[in-house]
């Protein structure tokens, strides 16, 4: 279970939280499996937090600060990611169905078994993203940089390519 200390923080608000970010750096946030149902967390500082299986379900993520972040399995249903940082972030098995990702940065990211129903992850950041086995048949990718993505058994049924980098994708 989550480290209760770093919940009760977490709920202090982001502004608590980030002053303790910045002054505990080299800690790694452990909040795995806490209900953050409808949080907001926008602008949060979360680099390398263990958010394994946690309730994200409707949070409130625009701008926040995901990178190494460990979110598999996570809830991340109608989760809103605007121009979040999930650069190299394990979302494998999180379920981001009808989630907004709208120009999140996913570089070097982890979604493999990911639910992406009805995602919009329209201009994203997909670059070296790993979305092996993932349907992405009803995922809007208007504008989306999947250059160099590795998109092995990926379902792209159906998907609108227009305006999608797909420069040296591993497929």
């Amino acid at each position: 279970m989550a480290n209760e200390e770093h919940v009760a923080l977490l709920k202090q608000g982001v502004k608590v939280w980030n002053k303790w970010r910045e002054k505990t750096p080299n800690i790694k946030p452990d909040l795995h499996k806490a209900n953050l149902h409808k949080a907001d967390l926008r602008g949060a500082i979360l680099t390398e937090a263990n958010l394994r299986g946690t309730i994200l379900y409707e949070a409130f993520l625009n701008g926040a600060n995901l990178p190494g972040a460990i979110l598999s399995r996570a809830d991340l249903r109608g989760a809103i990611l605007h121009k979040a940082n999930l650069s190299k972030a394990h979302l494998n098995g999180a379920n981001l169905s009808r989630a907004d990702l709208f120009r999140a940065d996913l570089r070097g990211a982890d979604l493999r078994g990911a639910i992406l129903t009805e995602a919009n992850l329209s201009k994203a950041i997909l670059t070296e993203t790993n979305l092996s086995g993932v349907d992405l048949s009803r995922v809007g990718l208007y504008e989306a940089n999947l250059s160099e993505a590795i998109l092995n058994g990926a379902d792209l049924h159906g998907v609108d390519l227009s305006g999608v980098d797909l420069s040296r994708v591993g497929l």
